[in-house]
């Protein structure tokens, strides 16, 4: 595999940096796989029949989340680490929020969903 173009540019950061950096891009793995084990989990052990579709929509949602979540950690890993191999500041990402508002909307969701069946 090639090496993106950004690992030539720059100095070599800190390794005790990258490696921090690597540390959080697998947090965020271990986040999309457990978005993926919750959309499994909502599927297999959420009756079917609470409030018809809503069960399938919860599931596609964190099955999406948790498809998509690698790529932008990635994404997020290599910009982190061109910032850090250029003396830049780190870029700032909408990220958390967004994955803190979805899991928290579902969550309440999923509350009510149980409180209604």
């Amino acid at each position: 595999m090639a090496e993106p173009r950004w690992q030539s540019e720059g100095d070599e950061p800190d390794y005790r940096f990258s490696l921090a950096n690597e540390r959080t891009f697998l947090a965020w793995i271990r986040t999309a796989l457990a978005l993926l084990a919750g959309a499994v989990a909502i599927i297999q052990f959420l009756p079917s029949s609470a409030l018809v579709g809503l069960r399938t929509a919860f599931a596609a949602v964190l099955a999406v989340g948790g498809t998509v979540l690698p790529v932008v950690a990635y994404r997020r890993w290599s910009a982190v680490q061109r910032a850090m191999r250029l003396g830049r500041s780190l870029p700032v990402t909408p990220l958390l929020a967004v994955v803190a508002a979805v899991i928290g909307v579902l969550g309440a969701g999923l509350v009510v969903l149980a409180v209604v069946s």
